[in-house]
């Protein structure tokens, strides 16, 4: 059995919340070069540059890169054998959350409830995942998500007939209804199977794996890549001005459903794509 403060947890949460906010991740960037190299638009190369180079003016001037710093998505997969201790795990996340936007002069975006727009003042409650894993360690993702991408985002219980042409149709349909409003180019993350809320999971968690990183399946791996194609031949491009770069990465996380159900659900997360991890 391993003890572990939750006072340590708050500060590792508060770390990753500002380093999110003003490092983008180097998958991500190299992404972003690779579509900058495959696009054809002369002003979505524009775009594709103007967003490296603000990630680097960013990391350097330690600023952040988007003015919208989202809610905070933190996931924990904790071994089994870890006691927390010192206090209550989510009032600690939501201590490292309230401080990593206090300290890095990050907007706060969180309000009371969809009725009550009262600011909670300090991004506050976090949306917080939590797995009991085997071990002993513990693995904690942060994902920074504006409300422009995740309000484009979509879900939808297919059947089993409609099938994978259903799927790919309802997935590059969501990115035209979608356009600009999700500040392109995107990244796509995808969740097959499950119930309806566990394929709204999926479509989350396939956003913290590394840019285009393929699935391990190889079936679902090439249906990524038909995805993206798909996606990309829309021709919005970056920013909706036309071009030939809509989306850097596909992601598809699937699991086991029900023989009559194909649940779909896709969580849209802009060019900032603001993820950090970390193992303790």
């Amino acid at each position: 059995m391993r003890e572990y403060d939750v006072s340590d947890l708050a500060r590792v949460v508060r770390d990753l919340c500002i380093s999110a906010n003003v490092e983008i991740r180097e998958d991500h960037l190299a992404a972003l070069a690779r579509g900058l190299n495959m696009e054809k638009s002369p002003i979505g190369c524009r775009v594709l540059q103007g967003l490296i180079d603000s990630a680097e003016i960013a990391k350097t001037e330690r600023l952040p890169f988007c003015q919208d710093t989202g809610y905070a998505v933190v996931f924990l997969h904790v071994g089994q054998e870890v006691h927390f201790v010192g206090g209550d795990l989510v009032a600690a996340v939501n201590e490292g959350v309230a401080n990593g936007y206090r300290d890095g002069y990050l907007r706060a975006s969180i309000v009371k409830s969809p009725i009550d727009r009262r600011n909670t003042g300090d991004n506050t409650p976090a949306m917080i995942y939590s797995h009991v894993v085997p071990g002993e360690d513990i693995l904690v993702t942060v994902l920074i998500k504006g409300a422009g991408c995740d309000n484009m985002s979509a879900i939808r219980m297919l059947t089993p007939a409609q099938g994978v042409a259903a799927m790919k149709e309802f997935v590059v349909d969501t990115i035209k209804i979608a356009g600009p409003s999700a500040s392109l180019p995107v990244t796509i993350g995808i969740g097959m199977g499950g119930t309806f809320d566990k394929a709204a999971y999926l479509a989350k968690w396939a956003l913290t794996r590394e840019s285009r990183l393929p699935n391990a399946d190889p079936e679902i791996a090439a249906l990524e890549r038909e995805i993206e194609d798909a996606v990309n031949a829309t021709g919005i491009g970056a920013a909706g001005f036309g071009g030939t770069v809509t989306t850097v990465a596909v992601h598809i996380e699937s699991m086991p459903t029900h023989i009559a159900a194909f649940p779909v659900a896709i969580n849209i997360d802009c060019h900032s794509h603001r993820v950090r991890q970390v193992t303790l």
